[in-house]
């Protein structure tokens, strides 16, 4: 194994303990078990295991039912609706004509599929969902914009957390949430916006995640933005395999990282790590009502 490819170290567990609101286990290298007990030895404690597909959905929800600490998030990923409604699951090649195949009662039947999932007690939220204009294009945005309102609809029936997200797609999702009604808890994963957006979303009581990007040299208007959110609305997250924090960008990232974003979240703020800690612990079991 490369040291690009091996997993960074354990960093020094935090003070109080704190929950990964946003990860993909599935995803990572290694059993739940393993992923959970490394997270727990740095203070980890709990985690949001989150769905991207029906697959992945079934996956986050069957094993947040076997792990008292492992809570699930379930969805069609923004970019899933055009590929089911365009007829091109794999998201390469051709599209086929998704709409004479039946793309749109294909998609209805999936969101029927999410929301039996998102009545179960131990499915936490709906997500993650929103908007993606970077990976679809024009042709794509019809089925993802209603697939994000459907989600929203479901979220609010059984009174779950939504889980937003959004890329390059700030107005447009901000946009969709006004007019249909966002749910009492919603949680923008992977916060993306700047420091303007961050006090919109402060004025709409929406969370703000933030991942191991805002510890990238390039991320200054993600730093501001943390600088301006109230502090009782931010979260931490790792979206595990992906945005491993520095200095390991790059290499693999799981919930035992939490800590060094959560340091670097706390030196934002200028706040110890204990005060931060504190802080996203209690606001993730507030906004994920467990």
């Amino acid at each position: 194994m490369s040291a690009k490819d091996a997993p960074p170290p354990l960093p020094e567990p935090l003070p109080v303990a704190v929950a990964d609101s946003h990860t993909h286990l599935d995803m990572q290298s290694g059993t739940v078990e393993e992923a959970l007990t490394k997270a727990g030895l740095v203070g980890v404690e709990t985690v949001v295991q989150v769905g991207c597909d029906l697959k992945g959905s079934h996956w986050a929800a069957e094993t947040a039912a076997r792990y008292a600490n492992v809570h699930a998030a379930v969805a069609l990923h923004p970019n899933e609706a055009p590929r089911i409604v365009l007829g091109d699951p794999g998201g390469e090649g051709p599209r086929q004509r998704g709409r004479e195949a039946g793309g749109d009662a294909a998609l209805d039947d999936a969101l029927a599929e999410i929301d039996r999932l998102a009545a179960l007690d131990h499915v936490k939220a709906v997500g993650e969902t929103g908007l993606d204009h970077f990976r679809t294009g024009p042709e794509g945005r019809q089925a993802q914009e209603r697939s994000f309102r459907a989600h929203i609809e479901i979220a609010k029936r059984h009174g779950k957390a939504l889980v937003i997200h959004d890329r390059e797609a700030h107005d447009d999702v901000l946009r969709v949430l006004a007019e249909e009604g966002a749910p009492e808890r919603t949680v923008f994963h992977c916060y993306s916006g700047d420091a303007d957006m961050a006090r919109i979303c402060a004025e709409r009581g929406y969370y703000m995640s933030f991942a191991g990007n805002v510890t990238f040299k390039n991320a200054q208007p993600l730093r501001d933005a943390l600088a301006v959110a109230p502090l009782e609305l931010v979260l931490v997250e790792t979206d595990a395999p992906f945005l491993t924090p520095a200095p390991y960008r790059g290499r693999p990232n799981a919930p035992y990282l939490v800590p060094i974003t959560v340091r670097a979240m706390a030196a934002v703020r200028g706040v110890g790590e204990e005060a931060m800690a504190t802080a996203i612990a209690e606001n993730t079991a507030r906004a994920f009502d467990y």
